[in-house]
């Protein structure tokens, strides 16, 4: 016998009643096979990537399982997790045990509200200045997040995230709409061409000026499952990470000293610049993961994603929101 050999059924032969679903659209029910025809927006996808964006909520680790047990399959053939998708093949999914969701309910403030902070658009992407609080996608108890948002109120079919923020964190977020513009985005952050830069409000009064932080980063998880990340320079699974950062102002607030900070990551760790600081002993305000006792009274994570220098595009940037501008003496300096 083959071992190889799928065991669970024929091969599909498509006809009125297994019609396979363009991919552009959500799926309505993952109690029954699927199948799922590749547009234009996913040719040259990874396998495992689309399958994510479908299967929200579904683990990881429980994708790569579906893939190695047969139960995905490409134009009825085994596939594996890096196969590159092409335009009008077929998506065979198994059924799932997955909780379909209802569409959310975007309140017409809150649309208006994010369609506003849109600071830069052309046809391949849009740039957004994300409010601190709100996550950049849904699940883990989150109905919806950012873009869950804007694709119901703009209705467009194609809007993918080209990079994430903390849910905590303002400022800039990428957003592609189209795969072709999703794909040149996100070589560009893999090839480093990309900068970013943040404004934060931190702890103390590092020396004025410029100065690298390289320190190596490792994630790993409290006992509630919670992720963290710490400095560790023992650990081999630690990522080598550097994060430039630049004092602009030093002043009191409410007797604390502080400062105002421009930080341009280097490498993309998650939490990199919060860890970082704090790593230096000038955590930023109001974290409350990496600077559990400050005492400073803030309401949010003083982090803002305030720059983007994109090659082939002009600067684009977001003002200090107000809520950490108030902070700041009069006669403060913001970069330009």
């Amino acid at each position: 016998m083959n071992d190889h050999a799928p065991t669970h059924e024929a091969p599909v032969i498509f006809n009125s009643k297994a019609r396979p679903q363009s991919a552009d659209d959500e799926i309505g029910n993952f109690k029954k096979v699927n199948y799922l025809e590749v547009t234009r927006h996913q040719h040259d996808q990874r396998l495992d990537n689309f399958l994510l964006n479908r299967l929200k909520g579904l683990p990881k680790s429980h994708i790569y399982k579906m893939i190695r047990s047969d139960e995905v399959r490409v134009n009825n053939k085994r596939c594996k997790a890096h196969d590159r998708l092409q335009r009008e093949d077929i998506v065979r999914i198994a059924p799932v045990q997955l909780a379909t969701r209802e569409k959310p309910i975007i309140s017409t403030e809150f649309a208006n509200s994010l369609l506003a902070r849109i600071v830069y658009e052309d046809d391949g992407m849009l740039v957004l200045n994300k409010p601190s609080g709100i996550a950049v996608h849904g699940g883990s108890g989150l109905d919806f997040g950012v873009i869950e948002a804007m694709r119901e109120v703009t209705g467009k079919k194609y809007l993918e995230l080209v990079h994430r923020i903390d849910k905590d964190t303002s400022g800039l977020l990428m957003i592609s709409k189209k795969r072709s513009a999703l794909k040149t985005l996100q070589q560009h952050l893999v090839d480093k061409t990309i900068q970013k830069h943040y404004l934060c409000l931190a702890n103390g009064q590092p020396v004025m000026g410029e100065q690298r932080i390289d320190a190596p980063l490792l994630r790993y998880t409290l006992a509630s499952g919670e992720r963290r990340v710490k400095v560790d320079v023992q650990d081999p699974q630690a990522k080598e990470s550097q994060t430039d950062i630049k004092v602009h102002e030093r002043f009191k607030m409410s007797n604390q000293s502080v400062s105002l900070i421009e930080a341009k990551p280097l490498t993309g760790r998650t939490h990199q610049i919060r860890v970082h600081l704090a790593h230096i002993g000038h955590a930023i305000l109001g974290d409350d993961k990496y600077n559990v006792h400050d005492k400073s009274g803030v309401h949010r994570l003083c982090l803002h994603a305030w720059r983007l220098d994109i090659p082939g595009y002009e600067a684009i940037t977001a003002p200090l929101p107000d809520d950490m501008a108030d902070w700041l003496p009069e006669q403060a300096k913001l970069p330009k």
